[in-house]
């Protein structure tokens, strides 16, 4: 790496003069160096061996117990303007912030090394794809990075090529939750992250590259950077159509995106390829259509819960070559967590396991591993013009209301739809349950500026020639009056998927109702669901009075970002509101 691009050595150079660190590595992302990392942590404590017979190649790391999250209150967006950065996010100004982190910064380093990480957000080739650097001085971060980006020589070549890079700076400091800020400067396309080694806060191609800096790049330059998984659906003729899905944190993203069909349709030939399970960047092609890629190489996964019943394809792709952090140990010496056969004999802190200290791995516990180990991954992950999108879909945790899916009327009205769902909050959170928390798009805690400017880019993509995706909303989670859900979801979402498709390809009549087309009698095919017809009609039904309560709440919701949401928008929710109104079933004067 003789030619260093003078940008970055200078920048590195100034980084090292504020951190003052003992040693300087440029990382090459090869094998050996990855093998060196390893050794190097199992001698500082960094990393635990797990067991090599049963699971090669794995080993765990334990973070500091005040440092197992992303912390959303010390996140914040540094635009120039505090308009730019919006009500969705927190904002400090570029001078001040600059200027409170980097004396967090200033000697760091001392005694540690300093690692420069060059990685390529997307395939290497690929014209979606956008380049990074993390300077950081965490050899976990470095194992991490290799493992969630393309990074290493290619990634260098492609930096002094095109000459333009994210900077990201990233030190874990004293691990002092008090000494903690995560500051993005999208107009500068920099990040700095300082006193956390956790995943979202540290491995800064994730969230804070792939979302808050890509959003802000993307609405300049005409293309989407989305918190969507994509998966493709291939039927029995070998058609594969490719579906990017928003939902909020525990709403089954990556078990959709690693979906496994019905024992019915595999016997027919349907197959499931996974190409991204957390984020999506997508922009037209030359033929009117959006293309998107995976930005990601890998999966950084929420452990508890993923067992046999509810993501084989998770559980297969962590067999091997995976770094584990805060799950609990087994006295085999095994990765656990809730959800898992066996019994833990020590907890995700290192102690001897006691049900009185809480669960065993952290709730929020994880796993690091290349995409590519997943039983349905896509080799066209790798493709570098992205995959076509046929459709855009929308969900939450909505116990009650919301039917199983319906499609949105045009594109004005999918962004609406995407702009007000939500989920109701579940027992997992602190505070209160059932609450409903609005979070359009899945976005809430990404998007890199102002919501109402968000909307209105979404909205530019209606143009002239444009192709665009139909746009669904779904919802696995409606009760019956017994408190159990409808929908036995998992593999049998891909029911719900199959009538999507049919609308894709005008194969399905529908049923248009005021908030948009639901399935018609026998649209949805239900062989082998023991699924009465009562149970259908409750997962279809559209409450009318219920619904024009809900339109006011999102109404009042629109309105709460103020002068940048778009009219269109507002206009959008009054026609909804309006058709509502019109439709809704005349109530008989009853003689008492």
């Amino acid at each position: 790496m003789a030619s260093k691009l003078e940008a970055l050595q200078r920048w590195v150079d100034e980084v090292a003069a504020l951190t003052r660190p003992a040693h300087i590595h440029w990382c090459d992302g090869s094998d050996a160096e990855y093998q060196q990392l390893v050794q190097q942590m199992l001698q500082t404590g960094d990393l635990i061996e797990l067991n090599q017979q049963t699971h090669p190649g794995c080993y765990l790391h334990r973070s500091n117990p005040s440092d197992v999250a992303r912390v959303e209150h010390l996140t914040f967006v540094c635009t120039k303007d505090e308009e730019d950065a919006g009500p969705n996010n927190h904002w400090m100004a570029p001078t001040e912030a600059h200027a409170k982190i980097d004396a967090l910064f200033d000697g760091c380093m001392e005694g540690r090394t300093l690692y420069v990480i060059p990685y390529c957000m997307g395939p290497i080739d690929s014209p979606l794809a956008r380049c990074g650097v993390e300077i950081t001085d965490s050899p976990y971060v470095v194992a991490n990075m290799r493992t969630m980006t393309r990074m290493g020589a290619a990634a260098m070549a492609r930096i002094e090529r095109e000459g333009t890079f994210v900077k990201g700076l990233h030190s874990t400091g004293e691990l002092d939750p008090e000494r903690r800020f995560i500051m993005h400067f999208p107009e500068e396309l920099t990040i700095k992250s300082y006193g956390s080694g956790y995943g979202g806060n540290a491995l800064l191609g994730k969230k804070c590259h792939a979302l808050r800096i890509a959003s802000w790049q993307a609405k300049s330059e005409g293309w989407l950077a989305e918190h969507m998984l994509i998966v493709g659906i291939e039927n029995p003729q070998g058609e594969t159509h490719y579906v990017a899905a928003a939902f909020p944190s525990a709403c089954g993203k990556t078990n959709l995106a690693m979906l496994i069909p019905p024992e019915g349709y595999r016997k027919d030939g349907w197959k499931v390829w996974t190409v991204g399970d957390d984020i999506c960047w997508m922009r037209p092609g030359a033929d009117g259509r959006l293309y998107a890629i995976n930005p990601e190489a890998g999966f950084f996964g929420v452990a508890p819960g993923t067992s046999d019943n509810s993501n084989p394809n998770a559980l297969a792709s962590i067999a091997r070559d995976t770094i584990f952090t805060n799950v609990a140990v087994t006295a085999d010496n095994q990765p656990w967590w809730e959800g898992l056969p066996g019994t833990p004999v020590t907890d995700w802190q290192g102690r001897p396991y006691d049900a009185a200290n809480g669960p065993a791995a952290h709730p929020n516990s994880r796993f690091t591993v290349s995409a590519k180990q997943c039983p349905t991954w896509s080799p066209k992950a790798e493709d570098a013009q992205g995959v076509p999108i046929s459709a855009i879909v929308f969900g939450g945790r909505r116990p009650s209301l919301v039917p199983l899916v319906f499609e949105a009327r045009d594109w004005a009205h999918g962004v609406l739809v995407g702009a007000a769902m939500g989920s109701e909050t579940t027992a997992a959170a602190t505070g209160a349950v059932g609450v409903l928390r609005r979070d359009s798009m899945a976005m809430k805690p990404f998007c890199g500026y102002h919501y109402g400017d968000y909307f209105k880019h979404w909205l530019s993509f209606d143009q002239a020639g444009a192709k665009l995706p139909k746009i669904f909303h779904v919802n696995w989670f409606r009760k019956g009056k017994d408190g159990k859900f409808l929908w036995p979801g998992f593999g049998d979402n891909l029911r719900v998927l199959e009538w999507m498709i049919a609308r894709v390809k005008g194969e399905a009549e529908g049923q248009v109702t005021p908030i948009g087309t639901l399935p018609a009698k026998g649209e949805l095919r239900l062989d082998g669901l023991d699924l009465n017809a009562a149970t259908l009609e409750e997962l279809l039904e559209v409450d009318h009075s219920g619904w024009q309560a809900e339109l006011d709440a999102i109404g009042d919701y629109l309105h709460s970002f103020g002068a940048r949401m778009p009219k269109q928008l507002h206009d959008e929710q009054q026609r909804v509101a309006k058709a509502l109104a019109a439709a809704e079933p005349r109530r008989e004067a009853v003689a008492s």
